[in-house]
Protein backbone atom coordinates (compact mmCIF):
# COMPACT_ATOMS: atom_id res chain seq x y z
CA UNK A 1 0.00 0.00 0.00
CA UNK A 2 0.93 3.37 -0.97
CA UNK A 3 -0.85 6.64 0.39
CA UNK A 4 -0.49 10.15 0.07
CA UNK A 5 -2.55 12.73 2.15
CA UNK A 6 -2.33 16.71 0.86
CA UNK A 7 -4.84 19.61 0.88
CA UNK A 8 -7.75 17.86 1.54
CA UNK A 9 -6.46 14.63 -1.14
CA UNK A 10 -6.01 10.90 -0.72
CA UNK A 11 -4.85 9.31 -3.40
CA UNK A 12 -3.05 5.70 -3.58
CA UNK A 13 -2.53 2.29 -4.27
CA UNK A 14 -3.11 -1.10 -2.64
CA UNK A 15 -1.71 -4.19 -4.37
CA UNK A 16 -1.38 -7.93 -4.20
CA UNK A 17 -0.69 -10.90 -5.83
CA UNK A 18 -2.13 -14.29 -4.53
CA UNK A 19 -0.87 -17.55 -6.18
CA UNK A 20 -1.49 -21.53 -4.85
CA UNK A 21 2.11 -23.27 -4.53
CA UNK A 22 1.26 -26.30 -2.37
CA UNK A 23 -1.99 -28.63 -1.37
CA UNK A 24 -4.47 -30.58 -2.64
CA UNK A 25 -3.93 -31.50 -6.67
CA UNK A 26 -7.53 -31.79 -7.33
CA UNK A 27 -8.29 -28.16 -6.52
CA UNK A 28 -8.18 -25.16 -9.04
CA UNK A 29 -4.88 -24.11 -9.30
CA UNK A 30 -4.47 -19.84 -8.12
CA UNK A 31 -2.74 -16.82 -9.35
CA UNK A 32 -4.68 -13.03 -9.11
CA UNK A 33 -3.15 -9.81 -9.46
CA UNK A 34 -5.61 -7.05 -7.24
CA UNK A 35 -4.90 -3.66 -7.54
CA UNK A 36 -6.89 -0.61 -5.96
CA UNK A 37 -5.69 2.65 -7.28
CA UNK A 38 -7.78 5.28 -5.74
CA UNK A 39 -8.26 8.97 -5.33
CA UNK A 40 -10.73 10.99 -2.92
CA UNK A 41 -11.32 14.80 -2.07
CA UNK A 42 -12.82 15.48 1.52
CA UNK A 43 -14.14 19.11 1.92
CA UNK A 44 -14.32 21.08 5.33
CA UNK A 45 -17.47 19.94 6.00
CA UNK A 46 -16.24 16.68 6.17
CA UNK A 47 -18.01 15.06 2.56
CA UNK A 48 -15.62 12.97 1.03
CA UNK A 49 -15.71 12.10 -3.22
CA UNK A 50 -13.73 9.15 -3.66
CA UNK A 51 -13.25 7.32 -7.03
CA UNK A 52 -11.54 4.21 -7.35
CA UNK A 53 -10.71 0.64 -9.10
CA UNK A 54 -10.67 -2.35 -7.38
CA UNK A 55 -9.66 -4.54 -10.36
CA UNK A 56 -8.68 -8.37 -10.19
CA UNK A 57 -7.00 -9.97 -12.84
CA UNK A 58 -7.17 -14.23 -12.99
CA UNK A 59 -3.57 -15.27 -14.77
CA UNK A 60 -5.87 -18.98 -14.81
CA UNK A 61 -8.24 -18.18 -17.17
CA UNK A 62 -7.07 -14.62 -18.03
CA UNK A 63 -9.95 -12.44 -17.20
CA UNK A 64 -10.38 -9.22 -15.81
CA UNK A 65 -12.80 -8.14 -12.96
CA UNK A 66 -12.15 -4.46 -13.20
CA UNK A 67 -15.07 -2.51 -11.64
CA UNK A 68 -14.94 1.69 -11.63
CA UNK A 69 -16.45 2.87 -8.00
CA UNK A 70 -17.59 6.31 -7.43
CA UNK A 71 -18.69 7.10 -3.52
CA UNK A 72 -19.83 10.49 -1.48
CA UNK A 73 -19.00 9.55 2.02
CA UNK A 74 -20.63 12.17 5.15
CA UNK A 75 -19.31 11.92 8.66
CA UNK A 76 -21.78 12.87 11.29
CA UNK A 77 -22.24 12.76 15.03
CA UNK A 78 -24.98 10.68 16.71
CA UNK A 79 -24.66 11.87 20.15
CA UNK A 80 -21.10 12.05 21.10
CA UNK A 81 -20.12 9.22 18.57
CA UNK A 82 -18.68 10.40 15.26
CA UNK A 83 -20.05 8.17 12.41
CA UNK A 84 -19.27 7.51 8.49
CA UNK A 85 -21.89 7.42 5.81
CA UNK A 86 -20.88 6.20 2.45
CA UNK A 87 -22.61 5.82 -0.51
CA UNK A 88 -21.90 4.49 -3.85
CA UNK A 89 -21.97 3.36 -7.24
CA UNK A 90 -20.52 0.74 -9.13
CA UNK A 91 -19.62 -0.09 -12.70
CA UNK A 92 -17.90 -3.12 -14.34
CA UNK A 93 -15.90 -1.98 -17.15
CA UNK A 94 -15.11 -5.64 -17.41
CA UNK A 95 -15.87 -8.88 -15.91
CA UNK A 96 -16.66 -12.65 -16.47
CA UNK A 97 -19.35 -13.84 -18.66
CA UNK A 98 -22.47 -13.67 -16.29
CA UNK A 99 -21.14 -10.68 -14.23
CA UNK A 100 -23.13 -8.01 -12.99
CA UNK A 101 -22.78 -4.85 -14.71
CA UNK A 102 -23.65 -2.33 -11.73
CA UNK A 103 -23.81 -2.32 -8.16
CA UNK A 104 -24.38 -0.22 -5.10
CA UNK A 105 -22.72 0.06 -1.60
CA UNK A 106 -23.90 1.80 1.59
CA UNK A 107 -21.22 1.93 4.08
CA UNK A 108 -22.12 2.91 7.86
CA UNK A 109 -18.56 3.13 9.70
CA UNK A 110 -18.24 4.11 13.92
CA UNK A 111 -15.28 6.09 14.10
CA UNK A 112 -13.41 5.99 17.25
CA UNK A 113 -10.54 9.07 17.01
CA UNK A 114 -8.17 9.28 19.61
Amino acid sequence: MALKQDSGWTYGMLANHLWSFAGNDGRSDVSATFMQPFLAYTTKTYTTFGVNTESTYNWESNQWMAPLNLTVQQVLKLGAQPVAFTLGGRYYADRPEGGADWGLRFVVTLLFPK
